[in-house]
């Protein structure tokens, strides 16, 4: 049996869409992630302060609270989490912007399970995955 690379990570998991969001936890709780789930910005930010997950997996377009103003308040604490921001939208001024707020990692979707956990890995590993596969320490 191969080891879980996740195991006892807490992860938040926000995302709209609750089908993708259904299918990222099972994926990540299959690798022993802890997860925790939100549809929105208002929730995502109340399950951050409830939870204090290591990192979350966080979409760009959501009710209530866009990602970039949920991005903005996350990396504004004492603690910030990582954060992998996923999202539809290919625009680099987005990634760019994403990447000046303090996002360890943007994913486009859609997003292979593999690829969204082999990122997370590699995250708490000291190292940040691009969507085009290259590596960036975090250092």
């Amino acid at each position: 049996m191969s080891r879980r690379k996740l195991a006892e990570i807490d992860i938040l998991i926000v995302d709209d869409d609750e089908d993708i969001l259904g299918s990222m936890e099972l994926a990540l709780r299959s690798e022993g992630a802890s997860t925790f789930a939100a549809i929105d910005g208002h929730d995502a930010i109340s399950q951050w302060r409830e939870h204090s997950p290591r990192v979350i997996v966080l979409d760009m377009m959501l009710p209530k609270s866009s990602g970039f103003l949920v991005l903005e308040e996350l990396m504004g604490s004492d603690d910030p989490p990582i954060v992998v921001m996923v999202t539809a939208n290919e625009g680099r001024r987005h990634m760019a912007y994403a990447k000046e707020l303090g996002v360890a990692a943007y994913l486009t979707k859609p997003i292979p399970l593999q690829l969204l956990i082999d990122t997370i890995h590699d995250l708490l590993g000291g190292h940040a995955k691009d969507n085009d596969g290259t590596m960036e320490s975090n250092a």
